[in-house]
């Protein structure tokens, strides 16, 4: 009975993950939207929303170490409740980034509109489509789909540098446009660290179900 317990207790943590990576996500995607229509109303909203995923990350913690506390799980069981405490962070970091890109919007604003020559709406949805499939990894548990989201990284990384090339000639070719070519290039920076955090967590879930620690390999890791 108390094993049927605390396969219980894991199931409902799964869960509240769950639930954290839905708002994690939904903010990237109103934060994107924002910027890209100058919609300040919904980046208003994203950063009211961080109130909701700063607290049900702290939900999480508490509950994920109180198991481990207190059931001293072995194996899977272990290295579930440790991935979720990682999955549960990068989540947290994505809800970050996402208010930074809502601050973007805020501050595009008060500039003139520039159409720059890079494609931002093309990155966040492949940033979010990331996270998606990370996510549904974790659904799954599906350590083969885990490993798809590593290897997409690098087409963001390269979009990226493509946007980083592109904002900088502007600046160089329009120097009145250099506020909106920077903000541009923070916003295509939040989108790659983003990616990092998606990569995150599909790490973790290649852990959970290999118990392969592959997290450090590469250039996979995000460091914010």
């Amino acid at each position: 009975m108390p094993r049927i317990h605390f396969q219980q207790q894991l199931a409902e943590l799964k869960d509240k993950l769950l639930a954290m990576a839905a708002l994690s996500q939904q903010a990237v995607e109103s934060a994107v939207d924002a910027y890209l229509q100058r919609d300040e109303g919904l980046a208003q909203y994203v950063r009211q929303n961080e109130t909701a995923i700063n607290t049900a990350q702290r939900e999480l913690d508490e509950m994920a170490y109180e198991l481990l506390a207190k059931e001293q799980p072995m194996a899977i069981d272990l290295r579930f409740i440790l991935a979720v405490i990682k999955i549960n962070h990068d989540l947290e970091r994505i809800g970050d980034q996402s208010v930074g890109l809502a601050r973007r919007t805020r501050d595009s604003l008060r500039m003139d509109f520039v159409d720059l020559p890079v494609d931002l709406g093309a990155m966040g949805e492949y940033a979010t489509r990331m996270i998606r499939t990370a996510i549904q990894a974790l659904l799954e548990g599906d350590a083969r789909l885990a490993d798809s989201v590593r290897d997409m990284d690098d087409e963001i990384d390269r979009m990226n540098r493509r946007a980083i090339t592109d904002l900088l000639s502007l600046i160089q070719e329009r120097p009145n446009c250099t506020q909106q070519a920077m903000n541009g290039l923070f916003v295509a920076r939040s989108l790659e660290r983003i990616s990092d955090h998606a990569c995150n967590i599909a790490s973790d879930v290649i852990f959970w179900v290999r118990g392969a620690d592959i997290r450090h390999n590469a250039n996979h890791a995000a460091s914010d």
